[in-house]
């Protein structure tokens, strides 16, 4: 059974202010508390995702929380940088950090990639042809969410937990009308159909 690893760290974390990165570290804490998971550095982390198909779901709540913390109409600032390997893991890990098999490789190798080419989501596994296809997805879900600003991430971070609109416009305490034109905006139905595609592909690789 394969399984999903995720390296990520916060982007432009040290041009956030203190109590910004704090705040941001304690939801990617709850975004991340049903999986396993390490904080290193500060900034960065790594995940183990058993269920594979949730591991896409879990990087876009992450990006989507470090978005939203810029509540400007403005592209964001913040975003996570994040890579999932999806393969073989050598069960049980008792540390991430000394964690071994396919998944962890790919998910680390990926992750220096993004570094190097100033890119912000990459999916890869060991099928060449199957990966083809993941990072499709993952470029389409890039070119979105470089456009996406603080409030229509807000949104969306709540959709991606399968809250209605109607749920969201009661948390957020704001018109429906308002919320529609945030998930319009934010390309909601892209990305969920993104999403639907990613499970559909992990459940045949499985």
């Amino acid at each position: 059974m394969i399984k999903a690893v995720l390296t990520g760290d916060i982007v432009n974390s040290t041009k956030l202010r203190a109590a910004t990165e704090k705040k941001l570290v304690k939801v990617l804490h709850a975004v991340l508390a049903a999986h396993q998971f390490e904080f290193y550095r500060g900034d960065s982390f790594q995940v183990l995702v058993k269920e594979p198909s949730t591991a896409l779901r879990v990087a876009l709540l992450c990006r989507t929380a470090a978005i939203s913390i810029s509540k400007s109409n403005d592209a964001n600032l913040a975003d996570v940088r994040i890579s999932i390997g999806l393969g073989a893991v050598k069960l049980p890990v008792a540390s991430l950090g000394t964690g071994k098999g396919e998944a962890f490789v790919l998910s680390g190798r990926a992750f220096d990639e993004l570094s190097i080419n100033d890119t912000r989501l990459a999916i890869s596994t060991g099928n060449n042809l199957v990966g083809t296809a993941l990072q499709i997805i993952a470029d389409y879900l890039n070119a979105i969410f470089k456009m996406m600003t603080g409030k229509q991430a807000e949104v969306i971070f709540e959709l991606l937990k399968e809250q209605t609109q109607q749920d969201v416009a009661k948390l957020l305490k704001r018109s429906k009308s308002t919320i529609h034109q945030h998930v319009t905006a934010g390309r909601w139905a892209e990305i969920e159909k993104l999403l639907q595609q990613y499970q559909s592909i992990i459940n045949q690789l499985a």
